[in-house]
């Protein structure tokens, strides 16, 4: 027990992301090795895949929303976005807000350099599934010919588990985003979130046929209306971009190590609720 807490603190350690952690997202984004196709409409595809130590998969998508047993993988293809616009759509704060409907809050936390910053993230869930929340911390990259996000759960004394939310666990997520030469861009998700519970069976077929697909959509929509937004909305700020307006303060390694109030005795069982219980079951049916 001793030494799983110890592994777990490592992957939930802070510290500047370098070449090796986006070459990770690259290839896990790029490698079929180990995925399995679990639904398609041209041009979106999702991916599963079990991942070790952990009862959730890996899934290869484009969603926030907390992953069940699994490795999830999305990728679309959006013909007539631009990459610069779709890379501003994930990162920019405010605009998240009238977007992304699962969100209750996001606090932008504080920076470690120009390219990452800490964060905390609460979204909402169909009731009667528990709300989640998360301290992330997030890193990016723009190579000129690809353009990276990804984060990871961290601690931070000043947002340790809250009234209300189930502490989520985010291992890994990552969007790789390529202009490409016919125009638009593609786009590829990767998310290991373990949400900290027993979830039902029946919210993977969810998550990956429509919860991943229904994202792909909400997300081309924001971004076709991003510029006309935010022309007049601060068109100038995109601390991502320019790092002389980041206007947070440093974040001190020594906030960011696990305290008594992080500990979690008690996993949530939500193993029993059934999918015909929740309110928006009839509207999200495909």
């Amino acid at each position: 027990m001793k030494s799983e807490r110890q592994d777990e603190e490592r992957r939930l350690e802070v510290r500047v992301a370098d070449d090796r952690d986006f070459e990770r997202l690259k290839k896990l984004c790029d490698c079929p090795e180990g995925w399995s196709q679990a639904y398609e409409k041209p041009p979106t595809r999702v991916f599963t895949r079990p991942t070790k130590n952990s009862t959730f998969h890996m899934i290869k998508s484009a969603l926030f929303y907390p992953a069940t047993v699994t490795a999830l993988q999305v990728c679309t293809v959006y013909q007539d976005l631009d990459a610069s616009v779709l890379y501003d759509v994930l990162h920019d704060p405010h605009y998240r807000r009238l977007w992304d409907k699962h969100m209750v809050t996001s606090v932008d936390v504080g920076f470690l350099n120009p390219n990452n910053d800490v964060s905390y993230y609460a979204i909402s869930c169909p009731a009667p599934l528990k709300n989640r929340d998360f301290v992330l911390q997030r890193s990016w990259l723009d190579t000129g010919q690809e353009l990276y996000v990804l984060n990871h759960s961290v601690f931070h004394h000043q947002y340790p588990p809250q009234k209300g939310f189930v502490r989520g666990l985010s291992h890994l997520t990552g969007y790789l985003i390529r202009p490409l030469a016919s125009g638009g861009c593609s786009f590829s998700y990767v998310s290991h979130c373990d949400p900290r519970g027993k979830l039902p069976p029946w919210l993977v077929n969810k998550l990956t046929h429509v919860l991943a697909p229904k994202m792909v959509k909400t997300l081309h929509k924001a971004s076709v209306q991003y510029l006309a937004w935010k022309s007049h909305n601060n068109p100038n700020y995109k601390p991502w971009i320019y790092p002389e307006q980041i206007s947070l303060p440093r974040i001190a390694f020594n906030q960011c190590t696990k305290s008594p109030a992080d500990e979690v005795d008690e996993l949530l069982d939500e193993s029993h609720i059934n999918e015909k219980s929740l309110p928006c079951y009839n509207q999200e049916r495909l």
